[in-house]
């Protein structure tokens, strides 16, 4: 097979779905936990938990980063602009009123109870809607790259250090508990985003590609990431800092280190994958993983009322799982039934190509 450059990024959809499934672990996980859900009968729930969490939403980030710069020369900064505002920024106002919305009716079986007044935060408190921060940060962190590349011209390594200074403001803020509002979620990714876009034409090569997909240094990332990832459990289980956020927030060079060390196995694993041509459903999750995101929680959270108040389903195992499929699945049914009913405003503004 010739290895074009649609063979060659195949791999991307496999890294997103390989993020979204992680990412929907932890939404399941901890909407479960809150909700009274005896979690703690399954310790090694909450280790994956941790285990699995430095590295899913800088690969996000990073995998975003990738594309950054084909996307500008090719659309313009303009319609760069005119996409990003109709394939994050409307989605992340839609799904993110709707939640707030449904959760105000269901106020008697969600974990959270907003007022009306809260729909302002999607303006300027996005860490207040749940998981639909992401979304809000990948706008933000996405303009000021824009701004600084290819308005400011400011050269890559500058773009590097303030990254990295970004990045360690942020771990101050958070642990001198200053209110940064939106601006926290800048500062925190904006160095993945950065190093998604300076990488990308090594990651995106034949050279990596067919070098990644060879098992031997599959094996060797593994053994990295196995040794990085068992530090930040260990770490996080050892010391009390709320929501296991020890080394993200205190040990922050560290944590870049990690969520680096994770996001390049992901990379070695998913050129395997890739190249091999197994679990052919994951890219299929990748690319989908955008309405995944924005329709998961309110998927599960109905899921998890009507196991628990209806068919009185309590263990945290049948929960979780159940959650699982149908958070990831429900999404690409709903986004496909849009597209026959003409219907994908439901998810976004981009016209289908």
């Amino acid at each position: 097979m010739p290895d074009t450059k649609a063979t060659r990024l195949n791999w991307i959809d496999y890294a997103r779905g390989i993020a979204i499934i992680l990412v929907a672990y932890r939404h399941v996980f901890e909407g479960a936990k809150q909700s009274g859900i005896f979690v703690d009968k399954y310790p090694l729930l909450e280790y994956a938990n941790i285990f699995f969490y430095s590295f899913r939403m800088p690969l996000f980030f990073i995998v975003s980063g990738i594309f950054v710069s084909w996307s500008i020369q090719k659309r313009g900064i303009k319609n760069y602009i005119e996409g990003r505002l109709r394939t994050i920024l409307y989605p992340y106002f839609l799904w993110g009123a709707l939640q707030l919305s449904l959760q105000m009716v269901f106020a008697g079986y969600a974990n959270a109870n907003p007022q009306p007044s809260d729909l302002l935060h999607l303006f300027y408190l996005p860490r207040e809607i749940a998981q639909f921060w992401y979304l809000f940060a990948l706008f933000n962190v996405s303009m000021l790259y824009l701004i600084t590349k290819f308005v400011l011209k400011i050269p890559n390594w500058a773009n590097i250090l303030l990254g990295v200074a970004l990045y360690y403001l942020s771990a101050v803020v958070y642990q001198k508990n200053i209110p940064t509002a939106f601006m926290f979620d800048i500062m925190h990714y904006y160095l993945f985003f950065v190093l998604g876009d300076m990488v990308r034409d090594y990651i995106v090569s034949p050279a990596f590609n067919q070098k990644a997909a060879q098992g031997k240094y599959l094996a060797i990332s593994f053994i990295v990431f196995v040794v990085a990832q068992t530090y930040f459990l260990w770490q996080n289980l050892t010391h009390d800092t709320p929501k296991f956020m020890h080394v993200e927030f205190y040990q922050p060079f560290i944590f870049i280190i990690i969520a680096l060390i994770g996001c390049s196995f992901i990379m070695f694993l998913t050129n395997y994958l890739s190249r091999k041509n197994l679990l052919n459903w994951l890219p299929a999750l990748g690319k989908y993983s955008l309405y995944i995101y924005v329709a998961h929680v309110i998927v599960f959270a109905a899921v998890r009322t009507v196991m628990t108040k209806l068919l009185h389903i309590e263990d945290a195992i049948i929960i979780i799982v159940s959650g699982m499929i149908t958070g990831l699945t429900i999404p690409v049914l709903l986004y496909k039934a849009a597209e026959r009913l003409n219907m994908r405003w439901i998810f976004t503004l981009e016209k289908k190509r």
